[in-house]
């Protein structure tokens, strides 16, 4: 399938001036295929050739103008049009095939009770898998959508829906939006309706899922509600939609989508089990992120996908910074955002596919170009560089500045120079050579501080390019208790300095930069500073500090600067102290998945496993008095995923619960079930005794996750057929069965599986798509083979040119990582 280009996105553009579009599906035709027809209203500025694009399973009858085309000329999903000028009515009539990848029309049959669910996700070059489209994002139009359905189901849409009399659903004309941005879910859903400012908002979910959604219903209403409200206060111009609904979603690919009154989510965000307080605060941040692109996105859009960091960094910044200020229910977000999403900012800037937050457009020159881009660069770094941005313009410059972008682009596209051109409207300030140097760049910078004893200055040394604006952090040793840190002065400072900053009296104990966390880079610190973390760092006072502390180490371990026991005796010494729950998810996590399994070779691995069981272990004990359940439940699980002995956990099974608790929730029992398949303590049997207990979608994955972990020849293969043989997975499937496949303890037994992943996985990809292969080369790749044969076997497969994009640069990104991991264990 050929992919679209910026050059013929620009020439159809510079042709056609797209109107309405009338959809009308039928929903009732089948398991396989739905009918879907097309009106199609726009006109032509010139007489000229153009396409639509359409992918079919039938393409039953085309009419341009009321004279039939041939549906043969049909080629490569597209179909060529020659058109005089003025105005066109184009009809497309087909029959289209469901999916079970998450893209298009997904279809889910629930295994807990036999309903069904459908819905679109139709992202950058999937609405042709839905209805005939001229599928680019400058192209808005009106859309009216018609659905009809079982009689059992409701439909909803981006505008309010109407049961008609003859069983069909209409929904409401939309306003001009983007063909990638329309949403239709239907199915037999549970919903929760309710009215704010004047507009009904609503939540769905699959009924089996109906419990779950009614316990924490009025959480994510308020949630939404203070969001709302709070965008109001900012924006100036007001929601620009009839209604918002939020859908919990089976089986979706990403965390989310912004359609424009019909928000998508993954329904693991229906919570089955218990949670910690920092996974309800991400669901928080994830429903501020969505609802910010009704007007970053949806009300003004990009032209083209270069710009694609315009929606995510903003709705990444904005989520954050909303969830902080209008909600009391969570802790400070910006800790958690430091310790998890930054960290994937940073890693994806340091590897060779990185590329700038905002690309040159002929850097993005087709759709699969732009697809590669939905990475930690612009979610994570451009949402810290917003975040920089607005220390050095400050806040209200800047929303005065984003409120005139949307006054003179809404309901139409803009561009990156349009969003600096309206910022620098609000302010004095270099913003356009700001954004040279924030956002034409690739790569982290790296702060180092040097403190001169004799001076009492400190000089700060910038390795990269960018200007930043940071708070220095200044502490002594608490007279009281030598292992605690009291704070001496905070200093701003701009990099790179024009003299040193003066800090009077005696030589600080602690010096940090980038206290708060205001800007993106590394930081170093000095030999003395370090001293003091390595004794001190729980006892720093506020959890931002540690957070950038924490920060620091990893940068060292994975820049071969620190050694990766170093980062574990700090864990050892420090985590049973820590307060602050996203600090704690995050440096266990580093600890397990990236120095356990990858940053240490395989004689060392078990002595790191022993210091990680102790240290959950007195997480544990610590928890006894029941006061943070969620810490609790934190150790818990990684207690289970680092554990080296069966009896321990198949007591707790045997129990339902953990010793003074918590109860054994799903989650946890198929988390123990895969652990114990690991260690070669369960089998097929428990585990479809397990499966009969829980016969939910979440316990297929489990099932699905724990037979590939079983470690006997059989299960491998069996595995290694269901993921790259039959093609019948569902996404969700594929990636629980890749995820039970590759364990460190099993390297013997899948070592012959380690050359097969790579010719293997093409070909799922070619036969599959993006979705699947995106999916094979984060889930199913060797991982925990950290040699020298690996790096040469992958290097070596990257030479092959004909690897789907998506794959070829997933591979790209682990390949690196494990380049990283091997330079890691050097250290």
């Amino acid at each position: 399938m050929p992919v679209l280009t910026r050059d013929e996105a620009q020439t159809r553009a510079q042709l056609l001036d797209v109107h309405r579009y009338t959809v009308d599906l039928d929903l009732t035709t089948g398991d396989d295929t739905f009918d879907s027809t097309t009106l199609i209203r726009f006109t032509a500025r010139t007489a000229g050739n153009t396409f639509v694009e359409l992918k079919p399973a039938t393409l039953r009858s085309v009419t341009l103008d009321g004279q039939p085309l041939d549906p043969e000329t049909l080629t490569d999903n597209r179909l060529p049009l020659t058109l005089t000028p003025g105005e066109h009515t184009l009809r497309v009539d087909a029959a289209m095939r469901y999916s079970h990848t998450g893209e298009g029309m997904h279809r889910f049959t629930d295994p807990s009770d036999g309903e069904t669910y459908t819905y679109t996700q139709l992202f950058m070059e999937d609405v042709q898998r839905v209805f005939a489209a001229f599928d680019q994002p400058d192209l808005k139009a009106v859309f009216e959508v018609a659905v009809t359905a079982p009689a059992h189901w409701t439909v909803l849409a981006n505008g309010i829906t109407t049961r008609q009399d003859d069983g069909r659903w209409q929904a409401a004309p939309t306003p001009p939006i983007s063909t990638y941005l329309v949403a239709v879910a239907a199915g037999p859903w549970h919903s929760i309706r309710t009215q704010h400012a004047g507009l009904p908002f609503g939540l769905h979910c699959r009924r089996s899922l109906a419990p779950h959604l009614d316990a924490d219903a009025e959480e994510i209403l308020e949630v939404t509600r203070q969001c709302f409200d709070r965008y109001h206060e900012k924006f100036d111009e007001p929601y620009p939609f009839d209604s918002y609904d939020q859908a919990f979603v089976p089986e979706f690919n990403a965390g989310a989508m912004e359609n424009p009154g019909l928000v998508t989510f993954r329904d693991e965000f229906v919570y089955r089990s218990a949670v910690t307080v920092t996974e309800r605060q991400t669901r928080a941040m994830v429903i501020a992120h969505e609802m910010a692109h009704m007007w970053f996105g949806d009300l003004v859009t990009l032209a083209w996908w270069d710009d694609i960091w315009l929606n995510e960094s903003f709705a990444e910044y904005m989520g954050y910074q909303i969830i902080n200020e209008a909600t009391t229910r969570y802790p400070d977000t910006w800790v958690d955002f430091g310790v998890v999403r930054k960290a994937w900012g940073y890693d994806a800037d340091q590897r060779p596919s990185t590329h700038p937050v905002a690309p040159d457009p002929e850097a993005v020159p087709d759709t699969a170009a732009a697809m590669l881009n939905f990475d930690g660069i612009s979610y994570a770094k451009g949402a810290s560089a917003l975040r920089q941005l607005v220390t050095w313009m400050g806040e209200k410059e800047f929303l005065a500045g984003i409120n005139a972008h949307f006054a003179r682009h809404k309901f139409a596209n803009a561009t990156l120079a349009d969003f600096i051109d309206n910022l620098a409207s609000a302010t004095d300030r270099d913003v356009h050579g700001w954004a040279e140097a924030w956002l034409r760049t690739t790569g982290v910078d790296t702060l180092t501080p040097a403190y001169d004893q004799a001076s009492g200055t400190l000089t700060i040394s910038r390795a990269g390019s960018r200007p930043h604006r940071i708070t220095i952090g200044v502490y002594d040793h608490d007279l009281a208790d030598d292992t605690r840190l009291v704070l001496r002065d905070r200093l701003e400072a701009d990099v790179p300095q024009d003299a040193p900053a003066a800090l009077p009296g005696p030589r600080p104990a602690l010096v940090v930069l980038n206290d708060g966390d205001l800007t993106y880079a590394k930081v170093r610190l000095d030999t003395t500073s370090w001293d003091t973390a390595v004794r001190s760092l729980s006892g720093i006072p506020h959890p931002i500090t540690r957070a950038v502390v924490w920060n620091a180490a990893r940068d060292m371990v994975r820049d071969g600067e620190l050694a990766p026991t170093a980062y574990l005796d700090a864990a050892r010494a420090h985590l049973p102290h820590e307060k602050d729950l996203a600090i704690v998810q995050g440096v266990l996590g580093f600890a397990s998945v990236h120095i356990a399994d990858r940053y240490l070779p395989a004689e060392a691995r078990p002595a790191a496993l022993a210091l990680l069981t102790d240290l959950t272990r007195d997480l544990i004990r610590r928890t006894e008095d029941g006061k943070d359940p969620g810490l609790r439940l934190t150790a818990v699980r990684h207690f289970i995923d680092v554990a080296d002995r069966a009896a321990t956990l198949q007591g707790w099974l045997d129990e339902g619960a953990v010793p003074g608790g918590p109860d054994l929730d799903p989650e946890l029992r198929w988390r123990i079930l895969g652990r114990l398949a690991v260690l070669g303590a369960t089998d097929e049997a428990a585990i479809a005794a397990e499966l009969d207990r829980d016969a939910s979608a979440t316990g297929q994955e489990g099932a699905a996750r724990c037979r590939a972990a079983l470690p006997t020849p059989e299960a491998k293969a069996a595995a290694w057929e269901r993921m790259f043989s039959s093609d019948t997975l569902s996404n969700y499937l594929f990636t629980a069965t890749a995820q039970g496949f590759w364990q460190p303890e099993q390297a013997e037994l899948v070592r012959e599986y380690v050359p097969r992943f790579y010719p293997d996985a093409a070909a799922l990809a070619q036969r599959r798509g993006p979705a699947i292969a995106e999916a094979a080369g984060r889930y199913a790749f060797p991982a925990h083979a950290v040699d020298r044969e690996h790096l040469r076997l992958g290097e070596q497969h990257l030479t092959d040119d004909t690897l789907l994009p998506a794959l070829r640069r997933k591979l790209i990104d682990q390949i690196d990582d494990l380049r990283r991991a091997l330079h890691a264990r050097k250290a």
